[in-house]
């Protein structure tokens, strides 16, 4: 390994881990879902994995595409860029909907007191919602896609990073140079964003969070949608 691919190789090692430890985005997303579906360690750890090499291999494959065709790394650029535009947007639908189901669910599920008359003057009251009696079902038929949407996002959203770092040895005929400095970065990425997600979700389940359980899913929506938004206007 000559001196310039080691280098490279350094640098898409520290490009993985800083882009994904200073992008929320990365791993926000499956902690806060994952702990207002109650998902497993085993399922959560899965999805980020998914989500993770759709990330990344997405990026991988324009870039081999660019280079095959001859694109310039600022073109790249620039379509990784509106990817990014693409994913952010996506975040903030899919936060909002989240939102919103979540917050009707939310006045579904309040109880309400009913008053009968019997007779012979006996009186007596019971509390139900109708959440549970009339919508469950569709309702988390809505929910259950959350992992495919998840995925779809996570496929358009760019790893900019990674372009410069991929072209330079390509632009030197060196495939595989390209093909390691692909991998590290990759791995690196998918590995942080992992870790990650790993050390919240033992950290939250060591927290009584019993108080503000039922409002969880409007909690993860929200997070996801000011995420979104906090990428497409401040980033």
């Amino acid at each position: 390994m000559d001196n310039s691919i080691a280098l490279l190789s350094i640098t898409a090692v520290s490009l993985g881990f800083l882009h994904t430890l200073l992008g929320p985005d990365h791993y926000l997303p499956f902690i806060v879902i994952s702990q207002a579906k109650k998902w497993s360690l085993k399922k959560t750890m899965w999805i980020t994995f998914l989500c993770g090499l759709g990330h990344v291999l997405s990026s991988v494959v324009l870039g081999l595409i660019g280079i095959a065709v001859g694109i310039s790394v600022t073109r790249l650029v620039d379509v990784e860029s509106f990817r990014g535009n693409i994913a952010a947007w996506l975040f903030i639908a899919f936060g909002l909907v989240y939102m919103i189901i979540s917050l009707r669910n939310l006045l579904r599920n309040r109880k309400h007191t009913h008053s009968h008359h019997h007779f012979g003057g006996e009186r007596h009251e019971h509390e139900h919602d109708h959440q549970n009696e009339h919508t469950h079902i569709h309702q988390s038929d809505v929910m259950k896609t959350t992992p495919w949407i998840l995925f779809l996002i996570f496929v358009f959203g760019p790893c900019e990073p990674l372009i410069p770092v991929l072209m330079y040895p390509a632009a030197e005929s060196n495939i595989a140079g390209s093909a390691l400095v692909s991998v590290l970065f990759s791995l690196t990425t998918i590995a942080t964003m992992m870790a990650v997600v790993l050390a919240f979700k033992l950290g939250l389940n060591k927290i009584n969070m019993k108080p503000v359980e039922k409002y969880s899913h409007l909690i993860a929506g929200a997070m996801i949608f000011f995420s979104g938004i906090a990428i497409q206007f401040f980033c």
